[in-house]
């Protein structure tokens, strides 16, 4: 199985939830795209949060050297992102991707991270609760929806909202994961403990 995590929109918890899917399913580790924190990359956090010894973490298409929109990141860097030349590692195990902020984000003039979700790709997208996230949902799906791309699951993060939550499957009518709270902080322990709440749900997608 392959799990394409986006999100909608950024800082919304994307990579502590692949590290929590990574853990639950002893899957490998992807990040096609980085863009700064090089030294203390989504890679390198996400490893730290696994403690299963069968992940495999595999090295990014691109690094990019400052936090910002893959585009201008790569213009900073004197490149242009290709898309032709982000290729997907080979693997036998399951393999769970990390975009780069929302799906819309462009790498280049014409392609955005949602031209990298390939059809044997199950997306799962992560919600995180503030004013205005009920929109961004929405918008995300909406978006993926016109290409035809279907959502397997969503992850909501932040503490218990209900009402946010209810509307948007209601309307969305997917599978939900689970939600991570807003815990003090992240450890191999907590992870764990999210992994093995999650692992039935995400093994049903």
């Amino acid at each position: 199985m392959k799990l394409f995590i986006t999100g909608i929109g950024t800082d919304v918890g994307k990579t502590v939830a692949s590290a929590i899917t990574v853990q639950a399913l002893e899957a490998d580790y992807w990040k096609p795209i980085q863009a700064g924190d090089l030294d203390h990359s989504d890679t390198d956090k996400v490893k730290a949060l696994v403690s299963n010894k069968k992940s495999q973490f595999h090295p990014n298409a691109y690094a990019l050297n400052t936090p910002a929109s893959p585009h201008y990141a790569a213009t900073l860097d004197g490149i242009v992102l290709d898309i032709k030349k982000i290729q997907e590692p080979i693997t036998a195990n399951h393999l769970v991707i990390e975009g780069a902020g929302g799906i819309l984000v462009p790498l280049n003039d014409t392609d955005s991270i949602i031209d990298l979700i390939h059809k044997d790709h199950k997306v799962v997208v992560v919600s995180r609760h503030y004013l205005g996230s009920i929109n961004h949902t929405l918008l995300t799906f909406e978006a993926l929806k016109n290409r035809n791309i279907a959502v397997a699951g969503i992850i909501f993060s932040g503490d218990e909202n209900q009402a946010t939550e209810s509307i948007i499957l209601k309307k969305t009518k997917v599978n939900c994961i689970g939600r991570i709270d807003n815990e003090p902080y992240f450890d191999q322990n907590v992870v764990q403990y999210y992994a093995d709440l999650f692992r039935e749900n995400l093994l049903s997608l």
